[in-house]
C-alpha cells in the first residue's frame, strides 16, 4: 500500500489513491462482517450441536435466542480478534490493537448500551449485570498496568487467557446455581434474558442462518434435480423474489456484497443442523474438498506456505490441489445428492477452518491500509484503533443489539455489550501476544506512544465506574436518563481524545 501511494502514483493523484483505499477498507469490513455472520458462526454452531455442547455455554448466534460465552463471543468477536492478533504481530501496529480494544469498548458500553437504554427501558439482572462489569473492569485494570510497565511477559498473556477461563467458570456456576434454586425443570432463560415466547406468526429461525440467507440459501431441490442444477442453485447468491421486494439501499448493499458472498459460498462449506439435509450440496461441498485447503494454504503467511517447493521440485499447492481432487472424485462417487454422508459433520471443522483463513486475511489487510492511512494522514495507530477500527468492528453489532432491543428483547441485547467484549479484551491481548512470542521473543513491548492511550484507558475505566455505580443506585433500571449520559459521556470522550491526537491538548497543559 505504501509502495501504491509513494511509488506507482504521482502526488498530484493522491487524493483518488486515498479514495481507492477508503472504498478498498469499507470492502474488507465488509469482508469481514459477511464472513462471520454467515459463515463462520454457523459453522460454530454445527460444531458445538455435534459435539454435544450446552446451549447455554456453547452457541450463540444474534438471531437466536440463546445466551452464550465461548461460542458467543467467538463467533461476534471473530473480526476485533483477528485484528488484535494481527495488530500483535507487529511492534510497530500494536496501539491499533490497544486502540481497537479500549475504543470499541468504550463505544459498546456507551453508544450500544445507552442506544439500547432508549430503544427499550428495561431492567437488568442485578447479579449478572456486577460480574460481568466487575470481570470487565478486572481485564481493564490488567491492561492498564500492561501498559505501565510497558511489556507483557508469558505469566500475564496466560492469565489474560486464564481470566477468561474463570469468568466462564463464573458463569456456568452461576447458570448452575441459578438452575438449583428455580428447581430440575427446563432450563431458564440466560441471566440477562427476558422470557422470550415464540411469536406464533413468525417461524422459528435458525440458529446457523440469518434471515437474509434463510430464503436465499434454501431452494427447494427435488431428488431429480442434476448436480449442475444443484450447483448453480447453490452459488446463487440472490433470491430475485426477495429483490424485487425491497428498497433501492438495500440493493445497492446487496450488489456489494455479491462478490464475497459468491467466493466465500465457492471457499467455505457451511454445515446446517436445522435442516433435515444438513445443508448438503453435493457438488458443491465436493468441490469445497479441494477450494478450502487451497484457501488456507494460499492465504497464510500471504502464500507463503502454498508457494514452498517440497524439495525444491512440487510446490505445496499442487500437492494440496492433487490431493483434494482424488479425495473430492472419491466423495462425489460414494454419495448422493438426496442425503447427506454419516461424515457430513466434518464439513462444519472444514468451513470453521475456511472462514478462519478469510477473517484472518481480511484482518491482515485491515491493519495494513489502516497504518497506511495513518502515514498519509500524520495519525497515531491508536487514534485510527479507537475510530475506524473499532467502528467497523462494532457497527454489525451496534444495529443487531438494536434491533434486538425494538423487538422488546433488550437484556439479551444489553448482555453482549459487557459479556462479548470480556472475551475481545482478554483472549485478543493474551492470545495475540502469545503468538507473538513463539514466533519472536520472549516478551512483547507496549509502551505507550502518546497521551492518548492513557486518555483511552481513563475513559474506558471511568465508563464502567459510572454503570457500578449509577445502575445499581437506580435498581437496576436502565431508562433514558442512563441512556443519554453514556451517549453524552462518549462525545465528549471522543472530542478529547481527538484535541488530545491534534496536540490541543498535552501533558504541559495538565
Amino acid at each position: 500500500y505504501l509502495s501504491g501511494v509513494f511509488c506507482v502514483f504521482p502526488p498530484r493523484l493522491l487524493p483518488l489513491v486515498v479514495t481507492l483505499y477508503a472504498l478498498w477498507l469499507l470492502y474488507l469490513f465488509i469482508i469481514l462482517g459477511v464472513t462471520a455472520e454467515k459463515f463462520f458462526c454457523p459453522n460454530l454452531s454445527a460444531i458445538s450441536t455435534n459435539l454435544k455442547l450446552s446451549h447455554n455455554v456453547a452457541v450463540f448466534s444474534l438471531m437466536s435466542h440463546l445466551h452464550g460465552v465461548t461460542f458467543l463471543a467467538f463467533g461476534n468477536g471473530a473480526p476485533d480478534v483477528f485484528s488484535a492478533v494481527v495488530a500483535f504481530s507487529d511492534p510497530r501496529t500494536a496501539g491499533l490493537a490497544i486502540g481497537a480494544i479500549f475504543g470499541a469498548g468504550v463505544f459498546v458500553t456507551t453508544v450500544v448500551a445507552g442506544g439500547i437504554a432508549l430503544v427499550k427501558p428495561f431492567t437488568a439482572a442485578s447479579r449478572p449485570f456486577l460480574r460481568d462489569v466487575i470481570f470487565y473492569m478486572l481485564a481493564v485494570f490488567l491492561t492498564f498496568m500492561v501498559l505501565y510497565f510497558g511489556r507483557i511477559r508469558l505469566g500475564e498473556a496466560l492469565g489474560y487467557l486464564g481470566l477468561y477461563v474463570f469468568y466462564v467458570f463464573a458463569v456456568v456456576l452461576c447458570t448452575w446455581i441459578h438452575r438449583r434454586q428455580r428447581g430440575d425443570g427446563p432450563a431458564p432463560p440466560g441471566p440477562w434474558e427476558p422470557e422470550m415466547p415464540m411469536d406464533p406468526e413468525e417461524p422459528e429461525s435458525s440458529g446457523t442462518n440469518s434471515s437474509d440467507y434463510g430464503e436465499e440459501y434454501r431452494p427447494l431441490l427435488p431428488s431429480q434435480e442434476t448436480s449442475l442444477r444443484i450447483l448453480t442453485m447453490a452459488l446463487s447468491p440472490l433470491d430475485y423474489c426477495k429483490w424485487r421486494r425491497k428498497p433501492w439501499y438495500w440493493r445497492l448493499f446487496k450488489a456489494f456484497r455479491v462478490p464475497v458472498e459468491m467466493v466465500l459460498l465457492l471457499t467455505v462449506p457451511v454445515v446446517d443442523p436445522d435442516k433435515d439435509d444438513l445443508n448438503w450440496k453435493r457438488p458443491l461441498n465436493c468441490l469445497h474438498i479441494l477450494t478450502s485447503p487451497l484457501v488456507c494454504v494460499l492465504t497464510l503467511k500471504s502464500g507463503a506456505y502454498g508457494l514452498y517447493q517440497i524439495q525444491g521440485v512440487f510446490p505445496v499447492w499442487g500437492l494440496v490441489t492433487l490431493a483434494g481432487s482424488v479425495l473430492a472424485i472419491i466423495i462425489f462417487i460414494t454419495t448422493s445428492n438426496e442425503e447427506p454422508p454419516k461424515y457430513h459433520c466434518v464439513f462444519a471443522f472444514l468451513g470453521f477452518l475456511a472462514s478462519a483463513t478469510w477473517i484472518n486475511t481480511a484482518a491482515t489487510e485491515l491493519v495494513n491500509i489502516l497504518q497506511t492511512l495513518g502515514i498519509i494522514f500524520q495519525l497515531s495507530n491508536t487514534v485510527l484503533g479507537l475510530t475506524l477500527l473499532a467502528w467497523g468492528n462494532s457497527i454489525g453489532d451496534t444495529f443487531s443489539d438494536l434491533t434486538m432491543a425494538r423487538q422488546g428483547y433488550p437484556r439479551m441485547a444489553a448482555s453482549t455489550c459487557f459479556g462479548g467484549i470480556i472475551f475481545n479484551i482478554l483472549v485478543g491481548v493474551g492470545l495475540g501476544c502469545l503468538l507473538q512470542m513463539t514466533s519472536s521473543q520472549p516478551l512483547v513491548k507496549l509502551e505507550p506512544d502518546s497521551l492518548l492511550v492513557w486518555v483511552l484507558a481513563g475513559a474506558l475505566g471511568l465508563s464502567l465506574v459510572f454503570s457500578f455505580v449509577s445502575v445499581p443506585a437506580q435498581c437496576f433500571h436502565l431508562g433514558k436518563a442512563y441512556g443519554i449520559c453514556l451517549i453524552s459521556y462518549y462525545l465528549v470522550f471522543l472530542c478529547v481524545a481527538l484535541l488530545t491526537e491534534f496536540r490541543v491538548i498535552h501533558l504541559s497543559t495538565l
